[in-house]
């Protein structure tokens, strides 16, 4: 393959700004079916058999492959799964009417939100960030954050990984002016990565472990050392928060997707999940293993906390230049479901 082309803070800049662009120009669209109507019964009940939610997949990183593993699939309505690459493609998507509900990374709700669109983060799980890391090819002479002053670093902008790559930099005294940013999705920096035609990779997991257990990747530095929050976002659009049948099935899927997840964290449930999370990612089950190790997991409700720790995020992406304008993150989260997510009685097998 050839190298790949090497971005500056502007162009980087640039490049949120047109995921930014690229999700308003979607609003207008639609892609989801008319709301379940025929769901709502005379006296306002609902029959959830008749529902379909739209649920929005990451490749590598599996919802669907989440309630399988902790036989929690048994929904009483149909989902229709669509699998993106990351989360900034899944909250286009969003945007765009295509997709109900999604799971994703702390980042990418800033920069819809930036672009207006119409969504809520309805649920939230933090993980220890230690998967959150910034990688470097086995014999690589780079030894810190410091030492990538010049370096060629690979990064999926609007990602999780994008804002660890910023706040490491911040915290070495450095800016992304400072480095050669590549903008990949996963599976384009992999190859750039494995090919020696990058110097290093902002990524997540299972990128993280794989990588390292396949190739001897090092890692520079990880997430865990305060830079990172560890969140991850269940987003919902407005229309199937305005719609009663969806909101009905979002109530249980949020809650069913939640309890999915504080069971994959449990030490005896991580051999089964890592074998289904490989099945789903097609990757080598010692990979899931060690990720999952990495990663326990627990259900926490949208709170202050929850909300400043993202307006931080989305006010240091403002002030190195990177999102193009100032947004306030308050609008953008939802506790309506909290009780739903992290109280009901959903039990995992």
């Amino acid at each position: 393959m050839n190298p790949p082309a090497t971005r500056s803070r502007r162009t980087l800049r640039a490049a949120a700004g047109a995921l930014v662009l690229l999700a308003a120009a979607t609003l207008s669209a639609c892609g989801v079916a008319d709301p379940d109507a025929a769901a709502v019964n005379d006296d306002g009940s609902i029959d959830l058999s008749k529902v379909t939610l739209h649920a929005g997949d990451q490749k590598g990183v599996s919802a669907q492959a989440l309630l399988q593993a902790s036989g929690l699939d048994d929904t009483p309505y149909e989902i229709d799964w669509s699998t993106f690459t990351s989360g900034p493609p899944m909250m286009e998507a969003l945007a765009a009417k295509s997709i109900d509900v999604a799971m994703v990374g702390n980042t990418p709700p800033i920069f819809a939100a930036a672009s207006g669109s119409e969504f809520k983060v309805v649920a939230s799980a933090r993980y220890t960030a230690e998967g959150d890391a910034i990688v470097v090819p086995k014999g690589s002479d780079l030894t810190s954050v410091d030492d990538l002053a010049g370096a060629t670093v690979a990064v999926a902008p609007g990602s999780s990984a994008n804002y660890n790559l910023l706040g490491q930099l911040a915290k070495a005294g450095l800016t992304l002016d400072d480095i050669k940013v590549v903008e990949l999705q996963p599976s384009d920096a992999l190859a750039a990565f494995t090919s020696g035609h990058i110097d290093a990779w902002a990524t997540w997991e299972p990128y993280t472990s794989q990588v390292q257990i396949q190739d001897g990747a090092k890692v520079l530095v990880n997430g865990d050392n305060g830079v990172m929050n560890g969140l991850n976002f269940q987003v919902a659009s407005d229309q199937a928060l305005d719609d009663p049948a969806t909101e009905a099935a979002l109530e249980d899927y949020l809650s069913r997707i939640q309890q999915a997840q504080i069971w994959s964290g449990q030490p005896a449930h991580l051999q089964a999940w890592s074998k289904v999370w490989a099945q789903g990612a097609g990757l080598d089950p010692e990979i899931t293993a060690f990720a999952t190790k990495k990663r326990p997991v627990d259900a926490v409700p949208i709170d202050d906390e929850i909300v400043a720790s993202t307006q931080k995020m989305a006010d240091a992406f403002y002030d190195a230049g990177v999102l193009p304008k100032r947004v306030d993150m308050t609008d953008w989260f939802s506790s309506d479901f909290n009780a739903d997510a992290t109280g009901k009685a959903v039990e995992a097998r």
